[in-house]
């Protein structure tokens, strides 16, 4: 990831489409502008804002909703430039182009999503170093029939009074 914001390919990339569309506007008649215009150039600026504060923000899960919040504006300023193109303020090859650079940099955003959410996977991983782990003697801690006792205790077909001690416990009373 970039060390400083304003070495983020993508906000580079961003801010000139978003300059030239701005550039574009300045140029409309006043209600074009006031229409459309301030519509287009507020959602195209929301695209590279939303990118820096997602840079900003601490958490994965932060980064990824304000990138997703830049989507979103891509989409809405994807929508002012097909409704300009409609409405005849901007040529139809100039509204393809826009709309071919708008989505190149929705797959930035995307692959960015991406390598965000991988990010996020590879940090809540928690792994022990691998050990070989020994028992110190070789200390039987239960014999077969400890074990066979625990299974006919556990299918009831042990008595109550019995079942109070285990096979172990009563070889050791048996010795007194």
């Amino acid at each position: 990831m970039a060390t400083e914001l304003e070495d983020l390919k993508i906000l580079q990339v961003v801010e000139e489409v978003v300059d030239n569309l701005w550039e574009e506007v300045s140029r409309w008649d006043e209600f074009s502008r006031s229409v459309i215009g301030m519509q287009m150039a507020r959602s195209a600026d929301s695209i590279g804002a939303n990118v820096a504060e997602a840079y900003g923000r601490f958490h994965y899960g932060e980064k990824i909703q304000f990138m997703y919040y830049a989507r979103g504006s891509l989409f809405e300023t994807k929508y002012w430039i097909n409704r300009s193109a409609a409405r005849k303020l901007l040529t139809e090859q100039q509204s393809r182009n826009y709309a071919r650079q708008l989505s190149e940099i929705a797959r930035q955003l995307n692959k960015f999503v991406k390598s965000l959410k991988q990010q996020k996977l590879n940090t809540h991983i928690l792994r022990e170093s691998p050990i070989d782990y020994h028992i110190a003697d070789e200390t039987v801690l239960f014999t077969l029939t400890d074990f066979e006792w625990l299974a006919n205790f556990t299918r009831g077909s042990e008595s109550p009074t019995t079942s109070l001690q285990s096979p172990a416990s009563t070889k050791e009373s048996t010795h007194d």
